[in-house]
């Protein structure tokens, strides 16, 4: 196998495969197409429907029917947007086949699952990226910035909400089993992951919980999955993070996002605008003044696959950080779940 800054940087316009291209994974190709840095080889999709609909964007792909088939035409790396009990064994199998991978979050449905990608990735010294989207809208770049600054001094409190008032349509997000938990690994982990990245990844000393479904703590032995969730967590730094989040809430709107992080210098605020999934503003809160820093128009949904592509296009191996920053989320993920 010839290492990954070699291969890649000979071919500067890596061949790339898609497995499950339903909305996630077809916004995520339109984004990388539209990047001009990457080829799209290949799609493999058990829809007809959804793998024609797709090959629209990337006329020259070749449509197959799995994972192997896929990873035979010779690929540099694939993008994973299929079913949360896929992630992991998807991830390894195209790692040790020598693709670099981008997978659509989570990673793994445990932190077992999560580090035996980063183990693989860091073996292969294949690129490995997590779609963490929220991330990378305009809204939360800018309160990351100022954050790391010291524009509001440490930040002591976080408040981070994701409330999906329609819930999800697909009974596999209902299996724990298949999608690993409810709420919390669905959109929990999002709130998560920005709680961490904010305050540079320091460790998380305390994690308590309290699950629900239809209105009923859920005991810990319950096979079902929780549909809304509170939790609390407690940073060496000082900091104490509160996180909620829930499916079918009784909203009055189709979701709410929000991110509040107070410092003792100020705070820094991201919100959704009218119970939208995709227009955002940002704030930077001073007393009773508010700076508005960001708003709407703002096209961040692809943004983590077309970087993901584009460091792939430029000769990049595996990243250490990931596992600093994967690792942690997948743990606190699992301390939530009392494992």
């Amino acid at each position: 196998m010839m290492p990954a800054a070699a291969s890649l940087s000979a071919a500067k316009r890596p061949r790339l495969g898609f497995v499950g291209v339903g909305w996630i994974g077809r916004n995520r190709m339109e984004a990388i197409v539209a990047a001009d840095c990457a080829e799209i080889a290949g799609i493999a999709e058990p829809s007809r429907e959804m793998a024609a609909a797709a090959a629209e964007s990337a006329p020259g792909a070749e449509i197959v029917g799995d994972l192997d088939a896929l990873l035979a035409l010779g690929l540099d790396g694939v993008v994973i947007a299929t079913p949360s009990a896929l992630h992991a064994a998807q991830a390894l199998k195209a790692l040790e086949r020598g693709a670099a991978v981008f997978c659509q979050k989570p990673l793994g449905r445990t932190a077992a699952e999560v580090v035996s990608v980063l183990d693989a990735a860091e073996r292969a010294d294949r690129l490995l990226s997590v779609d963490f989207s929220y991330r990378w809208t305009e809204g939360m770049r800018r309160l990351h910035a100022l954050a790391k600054d010291g524009a509001i001094g440490d930040i002591y409190a976080a408040d981070l909400v994701f409330h999906n008032a329609y819930g999800p349509d697909k009974p596999w997000f209902h299996d724990r089993r298949l999608a690993g938990g409810g709420c919390v690994i669905d959109l929990g982990v999002h709130l998560i992951d920005l709680a961490l990245w904010m305050t540079g990844f320091p460790a998380v000393e305390e994690a308590s919980s309290d699950l629900f479904a239809g209105g009923r703590r859920l005991p810990a032995d319950a096979d079902a999955v929780e549909d809304y969730a509170v939790a609390t967590l407690r940073l060496a730094t000082g900091a104490v993070v509160r996180v909620a989040c829930s499916w079918n809430l009784h909203a009055g709107q189709n979701a709410e996002i929000s991110a509040l992080f107070h410092g003792g210098e100020g705070s820094l605020s991201f919100r959704n605008v009218g119970g939208s999934f995709y227009d955002f503003t940002s704030a930077l809160l001073r007393g009773t003044s508010r700076e508005e820093l960001t708003a709407p128009p703002d096209r961040w949904g692809g943004r983590a696959a077309a970087d993901w592509a584009r460091r792939l296009a430029e000769g990049e191996g595996f990243d250490p950080s990931i596992s600093g920053e994967m690792q942690p989320v997948a743990e606190v993920i699992d301390r939530i779940y009392g494992k």
